[in-house]
């Protein structure tokens, strides 16, 4: 992986990039779906890999801490990521996984002080990523009028992804998240029917 930005539910995100709802969409608060890094234990450092490129300055395989992580968890360049050599990581988004992995999953135990730990909770931590990306879409699909006729589908499928998001480690660790993405596209894809429909029909009134 050379750039750990949004990830293949690139698929389904034509409607968001064309249409996000306007202020604030209540269920991506709810949901806490924004990093927060000082909940997180530095997880987006130390589970992805990456290779030397445009976007990063050096190799890191998957598991191993990046060098620039403090012991306080915090990067010792964050002001200067783009200037050193990481604009990768200026833009990456975990959509608030760090925290749940950190401080519901796992408790609040973190990898160094728990070290028998450091393997699963990274491993669960990019498929919670995954998780919560697929949530902060259909939360954004929630809030736009237009999808007013299958919002009980997106709503239920936003509960069910939620309800998987609060199962513990060795659940998460085997979750199989390919066929939560291929529904949650369809429904992304019928949203943004919606959303041109619904402009189409502006445009000619």
């Amino acid at each position: 992986m050379t750039r750990p930005q949004r990830s293949e539910s690139n698929w389904g995100t034509h409607m968001a990039t064309e249409r996000e709802p306007a202020g604030d969409v209540p269920d991506r608060d709810r949901l806490d779906l924004r990093a927060d890094c000082q909940r997180c234990f530095g997880l987006c450092c130390v589970a992805p890999a990456f290779s030397a490129s445009a976007d990063f300055a050096i190799d890191k395989d998957a598991g191993q801490a990046c060098p620039n992580l403090r012991s306080d968890f915090r990067c010792r360049i964050h002001s200067a990521l783009a200037q050193r050599g990481f604009p990768g990581c200026a833009v990456y988004d975990c959509f608030g996984a760090g925290q749940k992995v950190a401080q519901v999953t796992f408790a609040g135990r973190d990898w160094r002080r728990v070290p028998e730990s450091a393997e699963q909770m990274f491993e669960v931590f990019m498929i919670m990523r995954q998780l919560h990306e697929l949530l902060w879409y259909l939360a954004g699909a929630l809030a736009l009028d237009e999808a007013r006729p299958i919002h009980a589908e997106l709503r239920g499928q936003l509960d069910e992804i939620e309800r998987l998001t609060r199962c513990g480690a060795d659940v998460l660790a085997g979750l199989d998240v390919t066929a939560h993405r291929r529904d949650v596209n369809a429904l992304l894809l019928r949203t943004g029917d919606l959303v041109r429909a619904g402009g189409r029909q502006t445009r000619h009134s």
